[in-house]
Parts: structure tokens; C-alpha cells; sequence
């Protein structure tokens, strides 16, 4: 690896780590702002669902944009910028909508980030799953400092500290990007043009799609609600930053072997082995949460309901679809699993949690959720997640 490629692989990292810190301050405490400022489970359950709608408009959008101009740093540049721009308004948004319109926008131009970074470091690096996964790991480290440096400073500060370290966390994102630079050999699309729905309405990738879609669903309990649910029980901020992070610590060491696990078993097996153990997971939160160290070892299953089930998804992507519109993919797997799966899962859990009466209600249809998306994998062969899209042209 040259000087320049290796200085480009930090920032890469450096991004990656900034990227997701933010995800672990907004995913965790988001609930927790939202409840200092008065709002009910419901509403926030309705909130999240709205804001994690904006998921299916921005990646979807902007990917068009990347893919057809070639210019994917630039566009990576313009959603982090336009996300801190747009999240300046939470430091006066008192009510509901105006709340709502404020997340959203930035939700909409962050979530548009992430399928350019991985377009670009899986460029940079030359389609080297090894090096990806050594990059990526990055996200997870920045997770976990960010999870429990704000953890531990919600046992010290008001509630509003999320946002507070959304701010200056998002500022350094900008910064980051600057760093970074586009490989010489990623040129616009010239020859390839039109709708990716012909590639979407393939039955493998329809259920590929429904399949995650159903994960994200059983994750909305977890991710609206985790923090208040450990609070109502008698945790502390800092005890439930640390059961967070750890489940991110896992996944950090199933990022380093994940590529010899999907040569080995294949992506349908890891993908099944994701799903059932993720509604394992959820129905022991739901059920035995009063004790720690039960809490405590169903968070090692995030090793698998996201470090090695994203990992198997992105490796089906870019090996089953053509690279030319590996962007907009992606866009369309953030979109459709992240976006509406987590809406749907965030306004159920919203509806079913009750302020707390209903955890056990809700970490069980979670569990469901996760568990039918399992049964639905049944409805494909193995083989089939191992092949490329019939329309696959090289």
C-alpha cells in the first residue's frame, strides 16, 4: 500500500469511527432526550418511526446522484455538512413536529452518508474483505467510547446531553471527510442507466430484502427503548452504556473473522444463525431483564444480529450484483430494511410499550418479528445466495 492509500485508509477509519459514535449517542439516548423533554412512549415511538423514514428518501436520492456523476466524495462531503446544518435546530425545537421536521432532515442527509462511504472504502481497498473488515471495525470502536463516555454523562448532566455530543460529534464527521480521497479508477456511469427495480424484483433479492427488513423490525424495541427500560430497572447510565458498548465490542471481533465464517458457511446459513439468535436475544430482554447477568450475556448475541449479519449482507451484495450499481443497492437495502423495517418496528414499540408496562409484550413480538424472518429464508436454497443476479454482466 502506497503513503497516499494507507493516509487515505485512516480517514477512512477515522470516519467510519465518527460515523457510527454517532449512531451510538443517538440510537441509545435518543429515547432518553425525548423523555426529559416530556414526551410519552407513543410519541416517541412515533418519532422515531417518522425520522427513520427519512432513511428511505435520502440514501436512495443521493445514491442516484453518486452513481450517475461518478463524484461519490463529493456527494459523501455535502449529506455531512447538510446534516450538521440541519441539526442545529434541535437546540430550539421544543414541540413535537417541529421536532419531528428537524431529525428528519437530518436523518435524511446522514443515513445518505453511509452506502458513499462504503462504495469508497470498498474502492480504496480494492474489494479486499479483509482490509474492509479491519476498516469497518472502526465504526464499532467509535460506537463504544461514544455510548459510554455520553452514558456516564447522563449520570452527571441533564438529559440534553445527547445532543449535545450529536453536535460536536457530527462538526469532526464534516471535518473527517476532508481527509479523504477518491480513487482515480471509480468513474461515473455512462453506459448503465435507468431504474435498479429490475434488479430489486428478483425473488432472491425480494426476500433478501423482507428478510432484513423483518431484523429491523424486532430492533425497534431495543433501539427506541433499551435505555429507558435499564433506567426504569434501576441501572445507571453508566451500567447501561457499558452493556451497550459491549454488545459492540463482540462485534468488533466478529468483523475480524466474519469473511472466513461466510467462506466457510455461506451467507444463507449466517443469515439463518443471525435471525434465530436474535429472537433468542429479544425474548430474554423481555423476560429475565431484572437480572444482570442474563442482560449481560444476551448482549454477545449482537455479534450476530448486526456485525455478522451485516457483514453477510454486504458480502451478498457485492458479490451477487453487478459493481455499477452497487450504490444504489445499498441505498436500497438502507432504505427498505433500515428505513422501513426500523419505522415500522419503532411505531409498534412506541404503541406497545405503554410507558414501561408493556416491555414484556413488546421484546416478545420483537423476538417474533425476528424469528419469522428466519422462516421466510426457508423459502431459498442456499446455493441461490452464492450465485450473481441473473441480469449480472461481468
Amino acid at each position: 500500500m502506497t503513503t497516499v492509500n494507507r493516509f487515505t485508509v485512516v480517514a477512512l477509519s477515522l470516519t467510519y469511527a465518527l460515523y457510527f459514535g454517532q449512531l451510538g449517542v443517538i440510537n441509545p439516548y435518543l429515547g432518553v432526550f425525548l423523555d426529559g423533554r416530556g414526551f410519552t412512549s407513543s410519541e416517541i415511538g412515533e418519532l422515531f418511526a417518522v425520522i427513520t423514514l427519512a432513511r428511505i428518501i435520502g440514501p436512495s436520492l443521493w445514491a442516484g446522484i453518486a452513481d450517475r456523476t461518478g463524484k461519490i466524495l463529493l456527494i459523501l462531503r455535502l449529506g455531512c455538512a447538510l446534516t450538521v446544518m440541519s441539526f442545529i435546530g434541535v437546540f430550539w425545537a421544543y414541540s413535537f413536529w417541529y421536532l419531528t421536521l428537524t431529525m428528519g432532515l437530518m436523518m435524511m442527509f446522514w443515513t445518505a452518508v453511509l452506502p458513499q462511504l462504503e462504495v469508497l472504502t470498498l474502492h480504496t481497498v480494492e474489494g479486499d474483505s479483509k482490509r474492509y473488515g479491519r476498516v469497518r471495525l472502526w465504526g464499532s470502536v467509535g460506537f463504544i467510547v461514544l455510548t459510554v463516555l455520553v452514558g456516564q454523562g447522563l449520570d452527571f448532566f441533564a438529559t440534553e446531553t445527547p445532543i449535545y455530543a450529536s453536535m460536536l460529534v457530527l462538526s469532526a464527521l464534516f471535518i473527517s471527510t476532508l481527509a479523504l480521497q477518491q480513487p482515480g479508477t471509480m468513474q461515473r456511469n455512462t453506459t448503465q442507466k435507468g431504474s435498479i427495480w429490475r434488479f430489486l424484483r428478483h425473488r432472491v433479492v425480494m426476500i433478501f430484502l423482507l428478510v432484513n427488513g423483518l431484523l429491523q423490525v424486532s430492533f425497534g424495541a431495543y433501539y427506541g427503548f433499551f435505555a429507558l427500560y435499564m433506567r426504569d430497572l434501576g441501572y445507571s447510565g453508566m451500567e447501561t452504556g457499558l452493556l451497550i458498548a459491549l454488545g459492540v465490542v463482540v462485534e468488533v471481533g466478529i468483523f475480524l473473522i466474519a469473511q472466513r465464517l461466510i467462506t466457510r458457511f455461506g451467507v444463507w446459513r449466517l443469515l439463518m444463525l443471525c435471525l434465530l439468535a436474535t429472537g433468542l436475544r429479544w425474548w430474554v430482554l423481555g423476560t429475565f431483564a431484572d437480572y444482570f447477568w442474563l442482560v449481560f450475556f444476551s448482549q454477545f448475541i449482537h455479534a450476530l444480529s448486526f456485525g455478522l449479519n451485516h457483514s453477510s449482507s454486504m458480502q451478498f451484495i457485492h458479490h451477487y450484483f453487478p459493481s455499477y450499481i452497487h450504490g444504489r443497492i445499498q441505498a436500497a437495502y438502507i432504505g427498505l430494511a433500515f428505513g422501513l423495517g426500523g419505522a415500522l418496528g419503532n411505531f409498534a414499540a412506541g404503541h406497545l410499550w405503554k410507558q414501561g408496562s408493556g416491555a414484556f409484550v413488546t421484546f416478545t413480538c420483537a423476538s417474533m418479528c425476528a424469528i419469522a424472518g428466519g422462516l421466510l429464508l426457508l423459502l431459498l436454497k442456499p446455493e441461490q445466495m452464492n450465485q450473481r443476479h441473473p441480469l449480472h454482466q461481468g
